[in-house]
């Protein structure tokens, strides 16, 4: 997926996205060491504290590869996450809402794991957690 297609999504999941119009910053995207499921990334600029007070980020996977997919396409995930419990719900894929999504434990998930060790230490490093 090109860079300018991911600005356009992004906009877009911005737009859409319930809060305030200032979640909008400035998009830093921090790479989690890949996996043989693939690659994912999370938005530093996205660190928030949402409505009802639960700790978000925007994240991008991309799956790994495969002969039948040489050119996987990636999704946009607004992650809610819980630091102490160690639990993750997903509030929107490509910029559509999931409603009353559960709330799940990365379990043996590397690059989810990943993403909420690095999101839950930025969170405390700005005051967040």
């Amino acid at each position: 997926m090109s860079s300018r297609l991911l600005s356009w999504l992004l906009l877009l999941i911005l737009l859409l996205a319930p809060g305030p119009a200032a979640w909008a910053g400035p998009v830093e995207w921090i790479e989690v060491p890949a996996t043989e499921e693939g690659q994912q990334w999370w938005d530093k600029g996205s660190l928030r504290l949402n409505r009802r007070g639960e700790l978000t980020v925007l994240s991008r996977f991309t799956p790994a590869a495969t002969d039948d997919k040489p050119n996987p396409s990636g999704q946009l995930y607004v992650m809610a996450i819980e630091c102490g419990s160690q639990r993750f719900r997903d509030l929107q894929v490509n910029g559509l809402p999931k409603l009353q999504a559960d709330w799940e434990i990365a379990s043996e998930d590397a690059l989810i794991s990943s993403v909420m060790e690095q999101v839950c230490q930025e969170a405390q490093l700005e005051g967040l957690a």
